[in-house]
């Protein structure tokens, strides 16, 4: 399953969080899988894609984090083509009545 991991950094202070990826890396238990991530442009919020199969994996992913001045939201997300294949069979079906 993937999640869209959305942190935020302190008064836009991604600095701590730099220092702590550089010193001791991603830090991910086995079991989560880093995908990819963007960072907005005035460092308030870094948008971490991630892979597991079990929450908690990145639970505990997040607590190794504390300290580092970020707080984080967990939104669970899936690709385009897996929500359009969900939505076509109700393209064509005939709107409910209100």
């Amino acid at each position: 399953m993937l999640f869209m991991i959305i942190e935020r950094f302190k008064d836009q202070d991604a600095v701590p969080a730099y220092s702590r990826f550089r010193d001791r890396g991603r830090q991910l238990p086995d079991g989560l899988r880093y995908v990819d991530s963007w960072v907005e442009a005035n460092f308030d919020r870094c948008f971490q894609l991630m892979e597991c199969d079990d929450l908690r994996l990145i639970q505990h992913w997040l607590l190794t984090w504390r300290g580092a001045g970020i707080t984080a939201e967990i939104v669970p997300v899936l690709p385009s083509k897996d929500a359009a294949a969900t939505i076509k069979p109700f393209l064509d079906a005939p709107s409910p009545s209100r």
